[in-house]
């Protein structure tokens, strides 16, 4: 379902897209900064990593609590969902002169979404920068130097502190540079380790449960799964963070054809990663090795006894340090990029250090005390998780309504965008209206108030798409 769904309907969608000979912004714009022509093989690579830090791995090792369901959801939802999504969100970049998403929005749904779009974005960016310490953080302590992770242990918080540290400078200083020159190696040790694992899947035996007669539509805990798995799942399913990262690969792509490799099958990529996971943490429960509570709470304990089980020491070892590393390497992305929204949001000058640095420590002690909340509630990964992910899905909705918009403009098909991004404005919606940190509503009230505020998403897009077509083209490039 994920290769042949993936190869037929990625090359739809670039039917659909039309790439041409036109420059692309990175040779019209050429800068020799931003904008600068790269090898596809290298802008893969890049845009991969980018994507796939811990969120294609733990979400699908919390998510396989609802059984081998997840073999079906997450190609289906990669294929029409997740690469669809990276792809028309890079090549719609790629059309309009490399704009990243914050401008793609202000461009096509107006400076008003444009505003509620930010704070999205932003609460994303900070939620992901938590995650992204908490993570690599945990998984350094209990599976390199063997100690518990807890709120008492000192050393998780010396560990947490070098991260830290790492991330103030990479808000402020250019040193993405330097790590760009080794980007495509950490992707390849996410690759070699996402095989190696898929490959223990057959050498060690692991059982897996038949889909047919294992499909649930709650989890152990009484969780659904709508919404619940997919806000789990994100990242092996559609993620509106990719949507940034894309927008980002498309100002060096040297030619529209090469944006289905770059950004389509890199998310397939994910999707494969997501499903080895998934397979790999339901065998090893079944195997014994693991338990439903651990893969609940401590996602990040069950990566560690995967990769050592599945690959031997020293492989296992390697994978594990190619988890740790990769997050870290998007952490640092996450939290500039939320410095430079908020600086231009509220007009600061970042050219001045003094504020440049006042206004990172001020985004830093907000992420040690969501960290230490985090560590505090036994649940705490748990509901970490969750929010990021559900405000991952929420700009998702903002990417899919921007595509939407675009594609009936270009009067293509957009019943593609429109889709996905109603059942993704559901999720969103039943999730929020239910949570305990929302409105905690019965699921009943939430799905029948989630339905009305889908249909009426469904229904405004369509009118603004509608009202924009009538637009002159000076209009409609405007926004």
């Amino acid at each position: 379902m994920l290769i042949i769904g993936g190869a037929l309907y990625g090359r739809f969608c670039e039917k659909v897209m039309k790439p041409s000979d036109r420059k692309t912004p990175a040779v019209e714009n050429y800068d020799g900064v931003d904008y600068v022509p790269m090898k596809k093989w290298k802008n893969s690579l890049i845009e991969l990593l980018n994507i796939a830090g811990t969120g294609p791995i733990l979400g699908p090792i919390q998510g396989i609590l609802f059984g081998p369901i997840a073999f079906i959801t997450i190609p289906i939802g990669c294929v029409i969902g997740g690469a669809f999504h990276d792809y028309m969100s890079g090549m719609i970049s790629v059309r309009n002169g490399g704009e990243q998403m914050p401008s793609l929005v202000r461009r096509f749904l107006g400076k008003y979404v444009y505003t509620v779009y930010n704070v999205f974005v932003c609460l994303l960016l900070l939620l992901l920068g938590v995650v992204f310490i908490y993570t690599p953080g945990d998984i350094f302590i209990t599976q390199i130097i063997g100690q518990k992770s807890t709120l008492e242990n000192p050393v998780i918080w010396i560990v947490y502190g070098v991260i830290f540290a790492y991330y103030i400078i990479a808000a402020l200083l250019p040193i993405d540079k330097i790590i760009g020159r080794i980007y495509p190696i950490f992707g390849a040790i996410l690759l070699l380790s996402a095989v190696g694992v898929c490959a223990g899947l057959f050498i060690k035996g692991y059982r897996l449960d038949e889909i047919w007669t294992g499909v649930s539509f709650t989890n152990p805990y009484g969780e659904h799964f709508i919404p619940i798995f997919f806000v789990t799942v994100a990242c092996g399913i559609v993620s509106g963070f990719h949507s940034t990262q894309a927008t980002l690969v498309s100002r060096t792509i040297a030619d529209e054809r090469e944006g289905r490799t770059t950004f389509y099958s890199m998310m397939i990529l994910e999707g494969f990663i997501a499903m080895v996971w998934a397979a790999a943490a339901m065998g090893a429960v079944n195997a014994g090795l693991l338990t439903n509570d651990i893969l609940h709470t401590q996602p990040t304990t069950a990566v560690g006894v995967i990769a050592k089980d599945m690959l031997g020491g020293v492989g296992g070892v390697i994978a594990i340090i190619g988890v740790i590393v990769l997050p870290v390497t998007s952490g640092d992305t996450a939290l500039r990029s939320l410095r430079i929204i908020i600086a231009e949001a509220f007009h600061i000058d970042t050219q001045k250090k003094k504020k440049n640095l006042l206004l990172a420590l001020v985004i830093f002690t907000v992420v040690a005390g969501i960290l230490i909340y985090a560590k505090a509630d036994t649940d705490g990964f748990n509901v970490l998780w969750r929010y990021f992910s559900w405000a991952n899905e929420s700009t998702a909705v903002f990417a899919f309504s921007m595509i939407c918009i675009y594609m009936m403009r270009n009067k293509m098909p957009y019943i593609m965008a429109l889709i996905p991004g109603m059942f993704y404005m559901y999720v969103v919606a039943s999730y929020i209206l239910n949570a305990r940190i929302g409105f905690n509503l019965p699921w009943t009230a939430s799905y029948i108030i989630a339905g009305i505020v889908t249909l009426a998403y469904g229904s405004a897009i369509v009118f603004c798409g509608k009202k924009a077509k009538q637009c002159s083209p000076a209009e409609r490039n405007g926004g």
